[in-house]
């Protein structure tokens, strides 16, 4: 077989060294010219590492190619990232590809059972028909887990190296590559000096229709979010109003909407908004649309973060990229807090109009403004009788409002929070 050390695009792997030590092991283990013993122990290290690999993701199958399709899957090179979303490619690149992919279809089809009987490892077989443990692993969700374990059977099913290209080429297509590939949502975290885009894997599965009412707000939020994904021109987007009323749960149900035609989300929070030139250097040259979230968004008057805030959105020398927006939720309308004592500062003043400016500029930087208020009675009841239909809450309609109107003059009033607050209590109860 070839040497895996010749591949040109796909190297430098993240968890490589169970790659790097097992295909040494595939190409020396009946070498005349290495210890029997030696290569068993490399063998069994290998073996654990790949066990508890696979025990962390989830995997079940064949351990080897799931190993080897999750290393497809993660790695960003010229080939890989070209074809995120788009597909397949025209250029030298794919006789490159073509070339790596013939190294990692002999890995793929490896016999598994020639090397346990070569160095009397009988366990090695294991790694053929792997059953997992009721634990679904803690690296990915459900959802990734099972696309890689289901690519890597199509891989295996294919006969020849076209045939095997094809498939990636499909997959990065349909779901990207990398970290950003395969999640929807992402926070900014600090390694050291450096800014990492980190993904969060357990992101709430909602969607639009289960936010009661707020028809026109949704719509609004879909019509500008719906332009962006079909690379239209689309605006930085606010939603403000009551506490309580859904903007997170909208924002939570756009990435799940839209993340199947490349939308992610990376969340920051205020104290990272000097990060932001960073976070957008790593995202502006990608396939994917970006939208920046900040939730519960809102500026003391000594805070002085939203000047950074507004740097970006306007755009210095360098303009920000089109595959990025900024999507925020606040409070209040006006981002920036004011208080009746500012007027007395702006009367000694020679420029009133320029501290007003100041503190209000902010928001119009935001082209799309939606307002989410607070239901009234009749709304409010309408979200707790379809959240208790679609919980299955058995009780009389009378009995349940009643109920709902109590728990809501004792637990923060009229909000679609306190119906689903209100229907927890009574899911708890059962």
């Amino acid at each position: 077989m070839k040497s895996a050390r010749k591949l040109i695009l796909y190297r430098e792997f993240e968890e490589g060294r169970i790659f790097e030590d097992f295909t040494w092991i595939m190409e020396h283990y009946n070498s005349e010219y290495y210890n029997k013993e030696d290569i068993q122990a490399l063998c069994y290290e290998c073996f654990h590492h790949l066990i508890e690999l696979s025990a962390s993701h989830g995997f079940e199958g064949n351990l080897w190619q799931n190993y080897l399709t999750l290393l497809l899957v993660n790695n960003e090179n010229a080939y890989s990232t070209s074809c995120e979303i788009r597909g397949s490619v025209s250029g030298s690149i794919n006789d490159l590809a073509f070339y790596d992919f013939t190294i990692f279809k002999e890995l793929f089809d490896f016999d598994f059972y020639i090397l346990a009987e070569q160095l009397d490892i009988p366990e090695l077989c294991v790694l053929r028909h792997y059953k997992r443990a009721n634990r679904s692993g803690n690296v990915f969700n459900h959802r990734i887990r099972d696309r890689i374990c289901e690519l890597s059977i199509r891989l295996a099913q294919t006969m020849t190296v076209e045939e095997f290209k094809d498939e990636v080429t499909t997959f990065y297509k349909e779901f990207g590559v990398g970290n950003l590939g395969l999640h929807k949502a992402f926070r900014v975290e600090h390694k050291g000096e450096e800014v990492k885009i980190t993904p969060i894997t357990n992101i709430a599965h909602v969607h639009l229709d289960d936010l009661v009412g707020y028809e026109i707000a949704k719509q609004k939020l879909i019509d500008n979010t719906e332009a962006f994904v079909n690379g239209k021109q689309a605006n930085n987007c606010l939603l403000f109003g009551d506490a309580g009323t859904g903007k997170s749960t909208s924002i939570k149900a756009i990435i799940n909407q839209y993340y199947e035609q490349g939308l992610r989300m990376i969340e920051v929070y205020k104290h990272q908004f000097q990060d932001l030139n960073s976070v957008i250097t790593q995202i502006k040259n990608r396939n994917y649309k970006f939208i920046i979230y900040m939730d519960d968004l809102s500026f003391e008057e000594f805070e002085i973060e939203y000047k950074y805030l507004k740097a970006v959105i306007e755009g210095g020398l360098e303009k920000k990229p089109e595959n990025v927006l900024i999507y925020a939720t606040s409070n209040r309308r006006h981002l920036v807090r004011e208080k009746f004592s500012d007027k007395e500062e702006r009367d000694d003043e020679l420029h009133t109009n320029d501290t007003i400016q100041e503190k209000l500029s902010l928001v119009s930087r935001f082209g799309v403004t939606i307002y989410f208020g607070k239901p009234d009675k009749k709304e409010f009841q309408e979200i707790v009788k379809y959240l208790a239909k679609r919980n299955y809450i058995q009780m009389q309609e009378e009995q349940l409002l009643l109920e709902a109107n109590k728990w809501e003059l004792n637990h923060g009033g009229l909000s679609g929070r306190t119906a689903q607050q209100f229907i927890d209590y009574l899911l708890g109860k059962q």
